[in-house]
């Protein structure tokens, strides 16, 4: 993607569909007088009354609890350095979203137009009421020092500059997994900090409190080894300047047992890794361009233990694992700061979570086999579900034993259950989907290529490496098409009516006519149809020309599925094709079943979609748990309907019994576990989260899906067609591009699948 397209993508991104990446959202009814009247004047007073008396009730009523502030003065913006208040603001929104979606904790975001320390600190100071917690960003050293520590010592909720305290907390789990791995004692190993800002200054601390001896840290700012005779140190620096007598980087590196970059990017060269100790521990964090490239590194050493702050290479110290959970275990426990006890306490459980058998959602979302405690896995994945599970408990417990929680956990087990709840946001699956997909992306055909939303799909998709486009369609208007939109990108364009295709289109007639020429399709019909995109694209993926592809943007859908069915055909033991859609609720993924398909699918029909569904939503990372809806509740009918539908369990009860389903029930008794408990507790699905809905017939699942989209603006992905020999999906007509990119990131996925089990 060029930097011009870059730039314009990411200022639309932020622009449209309203400005910005938050939004406050009621939580309480207000559709009625009566709703207002209790929302603001004259029901409002009660509750100011009884804060009043009791400043503690302000927990109690109003959103104080699950509130952070996001507070900067923009003096040191992500590399961009001072941009002032305004401009930090984006980030600060961003950093808002990623509170919010990985542990379900309001913000709001706050700019301060103040660089002097005393001013800063009486505004925070003055408007910390409101919040429960407040996280300081992008400000610089030393000034970033002394604002954390008098809002510390003079606010009574928790306080914690991320910039320094995020990356030290993160890198310290790392290093004690590192240093594990590579046989070394904490107490004796050599470390070198490249860098000596506020995070170089936290890190080295942190690392000193996990038992590193401050005499073994050598810090190298952009003069050198901070030494002692150096003149006119900030008290930060001076609190790290050595005696020993070293005085360049590349000194400092020789025999080096450790290496921290925290500074900027291409500083250590291949000659510097190579002249420290054995199994060296290499974390060249600066981002997007590590100290040293990753690549580069381990052609360099094969025993380096190796970090970075990028994705796209393992063991990314990304401080998204150590701060929405840090404040998460906070709040729940009403602390009153973040101690040392609660960042270390945070440090050892994400140490030892990276030691834990990896959940198989994860090594799908990251298409491993299997991931496992070692070089490459020295810290948790930023999408692994068990954080929440796992670092607010520890740290919520570290705030009880220091005597800074006010309102301590009693029922650990109760505690971990609602925080697994709070990541109920269907769009976490998509997030890991879109992350699978680019692990292993597969030659996608477009078959609606000169469609404008069709090309721009294929354009995300290449850019952001989920897929590798092939598009269909006349040449010509194609390439305008890409110009306009700036997709420069060396892309196969293929038409399938061009003289230049001829060859190929009599192979794939030759061998579509071969197939059907007993069901009264002609060779010319057969040499007629390849002409047709559709059925061009069907038989490239069944000639392995391509692994994968994508239609229907232009037409309706049984006008496109018919060609896929009759070219693909059903993979083996399935005996009809049916459709699943992925609605992403806030009570987290929903599987509906079937929702193109089959119009008045038979109880033998109902269990073969209910398994193709389980399969499918195994091939997600989920367990499934599939309720067969109907309009009577475990035999409550005696209709054709309902025991259509109560045959289909006991059908698929016997044929597979592994397969967590029951039925009929009613919708609002399947989504709802405490109902289903409280009435039918003899069913198997009592005390699980239904994910998976199988309807009766194809009316009530179309409607019930086009109707929860629409009236609740829930997203939903799909149809998921299932049960085809070949990765083929149908988008709906005049499908969005965000609509069309997922589309291609479960074709993708579908493909990755369908290899392994051809292997």
């Amino acid at each position: 993607m060029s930097d011009s397209r870059k730039r314009r993508e990411a200022l639309l991104y932020h622009a449209k569909p309203k400005p910005g990446k938050i939004e406050v959202v009621p939580t309480k009814k207000y559709a009625t007088q009566r709703d207002l009247a209790l929302a603001y004047s004259p029901g409002v007073a009660e509750p100011c009354l009884e804060i009043a008396k009791d400043k503690k009730n302000i927990y109690r009523y109003t959103a104080k609890g699950n509130l952070v502030a996001v507070i900067s003065n923009g003096t040191a913006v992500l590399g961009l350095g001072d941009i002032g208040a305004e401009a930090s603001k984006p980030v600060m929104e961003g950093k808002g979203l990623l509170f919010k979606i990985f542990a379900d904790i309001d913000v709001f975001d706050i700019e301060v137009d103040a660089k002097d320390v005393d001013k800063f600190v009486e505004t925070v100071k003055a408007i910390a009421p409101t919040f429960g917690g407040i996280n300081l960003e992008d400000i610089k050293a030393p000034e970033a020092f002394e604002i954390e520590r008098r809002l510390k010592e003079e606010l009574d909720i928790p306080v914690m500059h991320d910039d320094q305290h995020g990356t030290a907390i993160i890198s310290a789990a790392a290093l004690k997994n590192a240093l594990e791995i590579a046989g070394k004692d904490i107490k004796e190993v050599k470390v070198v900090v490249n860098g000596a800002g506020a995070a170089a200054v936290s890190c080295s601390r942190l690392y000193i409190a996990l038992g590193v001896r401050p005499e073994n840290i050598i810090m190298c700012d952009s003069k050198g080894v901070i030494r002692k005779d150096r003149d006119n140190l900030t008290s930060q620096k001076a609190e790290f300047a050595t005696d020993v007598d070293v005085h360049t980087l590349e000194e400092a590196m020789k025999n080096s047992d450790v290496f921290i970059g925290l500074s900027k990017g291409n500083v250590v060269s291949p000659e510097m890794i190579l002249s420290m100790a054995a199994n060296p521990i290499v974390f060249a964090m600066a981002n997007p361009t590590p100290e040293i490239d990753y690549n580069l590194a381990i052609q360099t050493r094969d025993d380096i233990i190796m970090a970075t702050g990028r994705s796209d290479h393992p063991n990314q110290v990304n401080n998204v694992l150590g701060f929405p959970f840090i404040f998460r275990g906070a709040l729940d426990v009403r602390a009153t700061k973040i101690n040392e006890e609660m960042k270390m306490a945070a440090v050892h459980a994400l140490a030892n979570l990276a030691k834990e058998t990896v959940p198989e959602q994860v090594n799908i979302a990251y298409n491993e086999t299997n991931i496992q405690f070692g070089r490459d896995y020295i810290i948790p994945k930023p999408f692994d579900t068990r954080l929440i599970e796992e670092i607010p408990p520890a740290v919520a417990k570290a705030a009880i034993e220091s005597g800074v929680a006010t309102e301590p956990i009693t029922n650990w087990n109760r505690y971990k259950e609602e925080l697994a709840e709070r990541l109920g946001t269907g769009s976490k699956m998509m997030r890991m989907l879109t992350n699978r997909a680019k692990t292993d992306p597969k030659r996608v055909v477009f078959a609606e290529a000169d469609q404008l939303d069709v090309l721009k799909a294929a354009q995300i998709s290449h850019d952001e490496g989920v897929a590798i486009p092939i598009l269909l369609g006349n040449k010509n208007i194609i390439k305008i098409m890409m110009e306009q939109i700036n997709f420069d990108a060396d892309v196969e364009i293929i038409d399938p009516k061009c003289d230049t295709e001829d060859e190929r289109r009599d192979e794939f007639a030759k061998l579509y006519w071969d197939k059907m020429k007993r069901k009264g399709v002609t060779y010319l019909e057969a040499q007629k149809w390849m002409r047709e995109r559709n059925y061009f694209a069907a038989m490239m993926v069944n000639c392995e020309h391509a692994d994968a592809l994508v239609t229907g943007y232009s037409r309706n859908y049984p006008s496109v599925a018919k060609p896929m069915i009759e070219l693909i055909g059903k993979a083996k033991g399935v005996e009809r094709v049916a459709a699943t859609n992925l609605m992403l609720t806030s009570q987290g993924p929903l599987f509906f079943s079937d929702t193109t398909m089959n119009i008045d699918p038979s109880a033998h029909d109902l269990a073969k979609i209910a398994h193709m569904t389980s399969m499918t939503m195994k091939m997600f990372g989920l367990d499934p748990h599939l309720a067969m809806l109907s309009f009577s509740n475990f035999g409550s009918s005696r209709s054709e309907s309902a025991r259509k539908v109560s045959h289909a369990v006991e059908l698929i009860h016997k044929s597979h019994p592994e397969v967590s389903i029951d039925g009929e029930v009613q919708a609002d008794f399947a989504v709802n576990s405490e109902m289903m408990k409280g009435k039918f507790p003899f069913s198997k699905l009592t005390d699980r989260r239904v994910n998976g809905l199988i309807f009766p017939n194809l009316e009530s699942a179309n409607i019930s899906y086009k109707l929860m989209k629409e009236l609740n603006k829930i997203d939903s992905i799909g149809p998921i067609v299932m049960g085809l020999a070949k990765p083929a999906h149908i988008i709906q007509l005049g499908a969005s591009v965000d609509e069309i990119v997922n589309m291609v990131c479960i074709a993708v996925v579908d493909a990755q699948e369908k290899m392994k089990i051809k292997q």
